[in-house]
Formats: structure tokens, C-alpha cells, sequence
């Protein structure tokens, strides 16, 4: 028997983070109540029977739509129709591995650097702190303020996106989100119970969104910010959004500084995100539950708002922070933000008709006929998916009146939840060990909430499921999931790909036991699930799924790699992001691993006879957490947030020398990499 990885410590702060991520990034959401208190069914109580009527449908009618790679999902003649098996005979002798993917992995380590692999180089593109607008001052964290800060990229860089910029060879668009700040590894002496004002409106200004323009270099995959460019911006806590959408206007919108219930101020802890195919930006809203104090309502307890002070004490120097006075302010955070890059005068958007919950991130695919459709994860245990349909197809080109019309696309539309269905297989018992036909899979049914003004909820106006989504999903009974993350469609399939980080209370005392979506109990490393849309329709109102990776040591039984040999592939815990390469290879980025090294990027085949095999790509520094990766032909780019954030960690006694090296504060920033010898990733 091979031995397992040694395995880090128990930790309940959410599979390998520390306590000090836990509780800037999410407010300590592991240590509360789980939030969903409703008797809907768990993903896994409800979980087709996939091995009891598999064989009938196999038998009856099913229909494989096959893909150019000849694999697919099956979808069938009917809503129940099951997955039949993608995986194709592993080729013994083959080690140069899938195109794209064809690199020495990285081994696991715990060195404070980005390590990549042999042949490979990499450079920081941006820091925390580097001037991006006209007249910001060069950092200085001994004598920062908030109005250099709002010039400044913010801090721990996410979401990633780059966009081709027209007329200006060799530059693209960078946009990040800045999901949180971590007082106590900006500021010196910093007291928590007792922040300054300076030191919370810095903390306001390095929240948000950036845009900065980057210049490529011609020899390498190096990228260069272009300073004072007409098109970088920043977005802050106390910029303008507009809402839009059904929902805008309402009366629980309003508040006393806006009593139109439709300008807000600030967008918080922005995750992930996605890139339309008309050029903007979406950016999701996620555990913006801890930045308000004083919640009272069973509203406010069912989005995870506590009925104290908050961590960063905002509270005390604005009153939108305290539910106390403003019990509508916290019903403006939680949406999904569109911003329009190429315009730097423009409103960004938040897009009401996408529902409010913690955003993980939203990526659109256009139907046949040219409606977006946008996948969206809510990050909380035991919480929900979901995607909104279009009613309005987007019109080609880059005309104005061509971009006027795409602005409003994910303002009208119908909002879906997801259920999958069936029976528990007798034989799933908790230890992840696979059904006797091979594969975890089922069928399940998207259920409509709301299309515009006309609810689908009984008990619920529209206005009510656009600002309480999860009380409408709680409802009509939508499957409880495991923190469902980045949220993926696939370019070249239309496959969907769901990153299920972890649930370590899975078979906890009375929370549900294993079943055949979620098949270990205790569940540290998570798992990736993909789906099919019937007849391959996004707008469709049912789909296949399976599990395509059931993340951990793969010298554990425990752990499948949709069928490769797992003697072949590198060990992965704790998916978050996921991206695809040109090649429609996913590329998944972790958060939290539980397997003793740092997290990491990997990138794992989705197709053909190499498909489950899965290679790791990179790891980060101390501390950190990979996100927001971007694998272009030549570069890979990725965000590295919050390096150094250990237990005990502070800028007087840093645990990470990184990105600068000792003496030099540490700060998350954005790095690209690529081949020394100039060609593409992976080839």
C-alpha cells in the first residue's frame, strides 16, 4: 500500500486556512451557525438513484451527444435521463501528457516564493499600493492615506481579467477585484478593538475594483502596468454603483441616504467574477454579511449578519454599517457587479435580476440563438446554484448602438435555482468509495424563481426573491450544496464545472451524512462536479451530472480523478477558482489544502483519453491563496492574496518575506507567467 501524504493538523477555520484568514476574509463563518436552517433536502438525500435506475435508462433512452473529442455527458429523451461514462482507455506509454498541459509538474512544497516549473520564469506584474491614476504617490505604508490608496491597486487582488485594448499594440486591459483587507498586516500597532479613522478609510479605499492598463513585453510574457493610462480606475467603498434591474427601486432598497433605492455606495469583498462575450466585467459581492453590525432580522440571520459589532468596527464611523440605523443598507451588497472597462466614466452595475446572495462568481455562455446565460455558486455551506437566462440576445459588433443594447442583457431575464434528484445508492457509506458502476453522477432540474416583475415563489413578490434569494431557494426546496465556488462553463463543450471547496461538517452530529454527489463525510478536500445542460441548451430546464474530481491524496481510496490513473496525477485540495486554457483544458486554483503544501494552480484534461490526468501548474508563497488565474497561449496569470497571513502574523513580525524579500512589507500582488523559450503554455 502506497502511503498517504502526511496531513496537516486539524483545523477548523476551513480546510488549511488560518484563523487570521478566517476572520478578515469571512468573518469567521465556519465558527457560526450554518445559516440555511430550512428542511430542504441535502444534495445527497435527494441524489438520483444513480446505480438503481441507471441500468433501465441505459436500457430505454438514453442519447449521448457526442463532442468533436467524442465524449460528452449523456443527455437523454427525457428530464431523467442519466450520465453515461466520458473516460476513455488511459494509452500506456504516453507521459508527455495533454496538450497544454504538457510541463513537469510542480512537486508540493511550503517555500515562500511562486515556484513554477522547469523551463518556465515568472515577474510580479502589480502590487498592493502601486499608483495607477494620476498624481498617486509611490507607496509607503509608514505614510499611506486613504486618498493615495484610492489611486493605488487595492488590496488582495481575486478575480483576474484581461481584455484586448484596440489601437495600442501590445496592451491589454487588467481588471481585479479586492475582496478584503487585513488590518493587522497593513498597519503598524494595529489595535482591532479600537481602529482609527485613517486607518478605516485606507482599509474603505483598498476594498473594490481596479482597472489598469499593462504593456506586454515582446520577448517574454512579462507584463508592465502603464501608469496614469485614460483607462485605469479605481473603485472603492465609497465610489458610485447604480442598480438596476427588477429589484431597483424597491422599498427594501432604500435607505436614508438614497431613499430612490437605486445609487449605493461601495461594492465589498469582491471574489471571483467573469468576462462577457460584449467586453464588461461581472464581479461578485460575497461575504459582505460581515461588514454590517446589528443585524435583527431573520433575514439578516439567514445571509450570516451578526446582532454585534463587526471585526473592522466601520460601524462607528459610518451609519450604513449599523443595521441599527440603516436596516436596508446591507440588502445593497450581495449582487453581482457589471462593470463596462473601455469607459472609465461610466456607473458600474449592479444587476439585480441575478439575485442577492455571496457571490462567488458569475460567467457567462450564449444560448444558440445568442442569450447570456450566467452561472453563479453561492460560498456557503449547505447554500445553493444558480443561473439566470437572458430573455434579450446580444447583438454582434462593437457599434454603439450594439453596446448600449448588451449593457442591459442582465437586466431582464429568468432566475433559476438547482435541485438534483433520485435516491441514495446503498452502497455509498461515507468513505468516498466508488458505486460499483465506476462513477458518481445523477439528473436534476433548474427551478425558476422569478422572471421579471412575475414571481415563481409562492408567498414571495419578485421584489422579495430578487433581495432574499436564498429564502426563495430555501422555498421551492433547491438542493443544499457544499459551498458551491467558481461556477465554469466550458467554451469548447458547454459542460459546466462546479467547485465544491469543502464541508468538514458533513456527518457532523445531525448535518447530513455521504452521499453519492457529496460521498465523503468529514469532507476536508472537496470535489469538482460537472453537469450538462439537456440537449446541450443553456436555457434548458434540466441536466446530467457526475463528479469529475474528488479532490485529495491520490494514494487514498477516497479520491477520483475521473477515471486517470492516480498514480499519474499531482494532489489537489480545496478547489476555488476554475478557468479554462485554449486548449479546454481546466485550470483550478486552490484555497485551504489540507495536503501539508501550499495552495496552488493546476491544470487537469477534460477531454479524451488523457482526461482526469492533472498536473500542477504552480504553488504560492506562505500563507497565500491562489485565485483569479487567467491561462492565456503564453502566459498564465495569477493573483496571489493575502501572503504571509499566518496565525501570529503582523507587520511588526511578518511570516512571509515575499514578494520583496526581508526587511520589505508584505504585500499580495498579481504575477505572470510564461516560457523562457518563448513558446506556448504547455505545448
Amino acid at each position: 500500500m502506497r502511503k498517504l501524504l502526511p496531513l496537516l493538523s486539524t483545523n477548523p477555520h476551513g480546510g488549511g486556512r488560518s484563523a487570521l484568514t478566517c476572520r478578515f476574509r469571512c468573518g469567521d463563518a465556519c465558527f457560526h451557525e450554518v445559516p440555511n436552517t430550512s428542511d430542504n433536502e441535502y444534495v445527497g438525500d435527494v441524489i438520483a438513484g444513480a446505480l438503481s435506475r441507471r441500468s433501465m435508462m441505459r436500457a430505454a433512452a438514453v442519447v449521448t451527444v457526442a463532442t468533436a473529442a467524442g465524449t460528452s455527458l449523456a443527455v437523454g429523451n427525457a428530464p431523467a435521463a442519466q450520465a453515461a461514462s466520458q473516460a476513455r482507455p488511459h494509452t500506456p506509454g504516453r507521459t508527455e501528457g495533454a496538450r497544454g498541459l504538457r510541463f513537469s509538474p510542480v512537486a508540493p512544497n511550503t517555500a515562500d516564493q511562486v515556484t513554477v516549473p522547469a523551463g518556465y520564469a515568472q515577474s510580479v506584474v502589480i502590487r498592493w499600493g502601486e499608483p495607477i491614476l494620476r498624481g498617486a504617490p509611490a507607496f509607503d505604508a509608514d505614510k499611506q492615506t486613504a486618498a493615495a490608496q484610492a489611486g493605488q491597486f487595492g488590496y488582495n487582488n481575486d478575480f483576474l481579467s484581461l481584455l484586448p485594448l484596440r489601437g495600442e499594440h501590445g496592451r491589454q486591459v487588467l481588471v481585479a477585484n479586492h475582496e478584503y483587507t487585513d488590518e493587522i498586516l497593513m498597519f503598524k500597532g494595529y489595535d482591532s478593538e479600537n481602529p482609527t479613522r485613517e486607518q478605516v478609510e485606507i482599509a474603505w479605499a483598498a476594498h473594490g475594483l481596479s482597472v489598469v492598463v499593462v504593456q506586454e513585453e515582446h520577448r517574454s510574457g512579462k507584463l508592465t502596468p502603464v501608469t496614469r493610462h485614460p483607462l485605469n480606475r479605481r473603485l472603492h467603498t465609497t465610489s458610485e454603483f447604480e442598480l438596476t434591474g427588477p429589484a431597483a427601486g424597491s422599498p427594501l432598497l432604500r435607505t436614508s441616504a438614497d431613499p430612490s433605492g437605486r445609487k449605493v455606495l461601495g461594492t465589498l469583498n469582491n471574489c471571483a467574477g467573469g468576462t462577457t462575450p460584449w467586453g464588461t466585467t461581472l464581479h461578485g459581492e460575497e461575504n459582505f454579511n460581515q461588514y454590517f453590525a446589528n443585524g435583527s432580522s431573520p433575514t439578516d440571520k439567514r445571509y450570516g449578519i451578526g446582532s454585534g459589532a463587526t471585526e473592522r468596527k466601520w460601524e462607528r464611523f459610518d451609519r450604513r454599517f449599523d443595521l441599527k440605523q440603516e436596516p436596508n443598507e446591507a440588502h445593497r451588497q450581495g449582487w453581482v457587479v457589471e462593470l463596462d472597462p473601455y469607459d472609465p466614466d461610466s456607473t458600474p452595475k449592479k444587476r439585480t435580476a441575478l439575485g442577492r446572495f455571496k457571490h462567488e462568481a458569475a460567467q457567462p455562455r450564449l444560448t444558440e440563438d445568442g442569450r447570456p446565460v450566467v452561472y453563479m455558486g453561492d460560498d456557503e455551506r449547505f447554500d445553493y446554484f444558480y443561473k439566470f437566462v437572458s430573455s434579450k440576445r446580444m447583438k454582434k459588433g462593437n457599434s454603439r448602438a450594439a453596446r448600449e443594447h448588451n449593457l442591459t442583457l442582465l437586466d431582464e431575464g429568468t432566475l433559476y435555482v438547482a435541485k438534483l434528484t433520485g435516491d441514495t445508492p446503498q452502497d455509498i457509506d461515507g468513505t468516498g468509495k466508488l458505486p460499483a458502476d465506476g462513477e458518481f453522477d445523477g439528473s436534476g432540474q433548474w427551478i425558476p424563481l422569478a422572471t421579471g416583475d412575475v414571481s415563481h415563489v409562492p408567498g414571495m413578490t419578485a421584489e422579495e426573491v430578487y433581495v432574499f434569494t436564498r429564502l426563495a431557494g430555501d422555498k421551492v426546496g433547491a438542493t443544499k450544496m457544499d459551498r458551491p465556488e467558481d461556477v465554469e462553463p466550458s467554451p469548447r463543450t458547454g459542460r459546466v464545472y462546479v467547485a465544491l471547496t469543502n464541508n468538514t461538517n458533513r456527518g457532523k452530529g445531525t448535518n447530513p451524512g455521504a452521499d453519492e454527489a457529496n460521498p465523503r463525510n468529514l469532507n476536508k478536500h472537496g470535489q469538482i462536479l460537472e453537469l450538462a445542460e439537456h440537449w446541450d441548451d443553456p436555457a434548458s430546464d434540466g441536466f446530467a451530472w457526475r463528479l469529475f474530481l474528488v479532490a485529495g491524496d491520490p494514494n487514498d481510496p477516497a479520491t477520483y480523478y475521473a477515471g486517470f490513473p492516480k498514480e499519474k496525477v499531482s494532489p489537489i485540495s480545496c478547489p476555488d477558482n476554475v478557468a479554462f486554457d485554449p486548449y479546454g483544458n481546466l485550470w483550478i486554483s486552490t484555497d485551504g489544502n489540507q495536503l501539508g503544501s501550499h495552495d496552488g494552480l493546476f491544470g487537469v484534461a477534460t477531454q479524451g483519453e488523457r482526461r482526469g490526468e492533472l498536473k500542477q501548474f504552480l504553488t504560492v508563497p506562505k500563507g497565500a491563496e491562489t485565485c483569479g488565474p487567467i491561462i492565456q497561449d503564453r502566459r498564465v496569470v495569477v493573483a496571489v492574496q493575502h501572503p504571509g497571513e499566518i496565525d501570529g502574523a503582523s507587520v511588526e513580525k511578518p511570516a512571509s518575506v515575499w514578494p520583496d524579500g526581508p526587511g520589505r512589507l508584505v504585500r499580495p500582488s498579481v504575477v505572470a507567467v510564461w516560457r523562457r523559450d518563448g513558446r506556448d503554455i504547455g505545448v
